[in-house]
């Protein structure tokens, strides 16, 4: 089976071709950095635009490159959610347009549980395992017991991991995206010569907290600011911030795969190609004897080749698909349980 996957839901442009769920023939991404660099983070209108332009040009790619035709896709699958209406629609459109004109089945997907798939398209990983989805919009920590089938134990309830890479990267005059620039500063920093607070909040929780650890980067700025002199590099403000945002990741990581008395690990999104939480959660887990795994950076970025085949999967087990477009819309808020 022939699986066109596309992902459009926040600042990527996506398109690949899957075959039989597990043989990725294509895997174009076309990201949007430059046009939301000058502002500083992602400006929903610009990315709709964005898609708009690109997403015929990239689907196009995606076909030439796996070597096959349009006629030849036996399956569409879109990301229908969570993420920007507007982003959404660009790609649900065109999957729509595409599955009309093709007589094609279409399939809308939870971006989420792309996420939580990902690690498929190059190892197979036995179940049950637990998944922490780690993003600039997301910070979750999901049971996955098998296809379809994800229990949620934590979230954030305020500010995404990725989300407080870029807001400190930000404060720090760093380019955008401000995650990989802090993951490089933080290289040349001593993460011991400032603790910033962690957030660990009440006794037993999964849940995540980012929004203070922020506050707090901002107000020791501000005051170093205001003395006139530096009491701290910007690469150990870096390393600081990172090994605190790291730490509470990791250990409430492993506290999940304590509460669920499981030993395998998939850690996804795009905060997942930081090469220090990598090492951080290897490390943790050799320690208690677990298993880590983590998709290659390609994939941990938002990519099309999770969505088809998150897709793949879910046609094969509920073997539906739908050809009544009303039923299928964009959604911004969406769960994945």
């Amino acid at each position: 089976m022939l699986v066109l996957g596309l992902e459009t839901s926040c600042d990527e442009t996506a398109a690949a071709v899957l075959k039989d769920g597990d043989v990725l023939l294509s895997n174009i991404i076309n990201d949007q950095i430059e046009i939301h660099s000058k502002y500083g983070g992602i400006v929903p209108e610009l990315a709709g635009r964005s898609h708009n332009e690109r997403v015929h040009r990239v689907i196009t790619q995606a076909v030439q490159e796996a070597g096959v035709q349009l006629r030849d896709i036996d399956l569409i699958a879109v990301t229908m959610g969570p993420g920007l209406i507007g982003s959404l629609l660009v790609g649900l459109n065109t999957a729509k347009g595409l599955s009309y004109g093709l007589k094609t089945p279409m399939i809308g997907v939870n971006h989420l549980e792309g996420h939580l798939l990902a690690i498929f398209l190059q190892k197979k990983i036995q179940f049950p395992f637990i998944a922490l989805i780690v993003s600039g919009g997301h910070t979750d920590l999901y049971r996955v017991s098998d296809f379809g089938q994800y229990k949620l134990l934590g979230r954030t309830r305020d500010d995404a991991a990725g989300e407080s890479f870029d807001k400190v990267g930000k404060l720090l005059g760093l380019p955008y995206p401000g995650g990989p620039a802090i993951e490089k500063l933080a290289r040349k920093g001593n993460g011991k010569a400032h603790k910033f607070p962690r957030a660990y909040l009440e006794k037993g929780s999964l849940d995540f907290s980012f929004s203070g650890l922020k506050t707090s980067v901002r107000t020791f700025l501000n005051q170093r600011e205001q003395e006139g002199r530096i009491t701290l590099t910007d690469e150990d403000i870096s390393a600081g911030f990172q090994d605190a945002v790291l730490e509470v990741l990791v250990n409430k990581l492993i506290s999940a795969c304590k509460r669920e008395n499981l030993s395998r690990i998939v850690v996804t999104g795009g905060v997942a190609s930081n090469g220090a939480l990598r090492m951080a959660v290897q490390k943790e887990a050799q320690c208690w004897g677990f298993e880590a795994s983590f998709p290659d950076p390609v994939f941990c970025t938002d990519n099309a080749a999770m969505i088809a085949c998150a897709g793949y999967h879910k046609f094969i087990r509920d073997q539906s698909s739908s050809t009544d477009f009303k039923e299928l819309d964009a959604k911004a808020s969406l769960s994945v349980e």
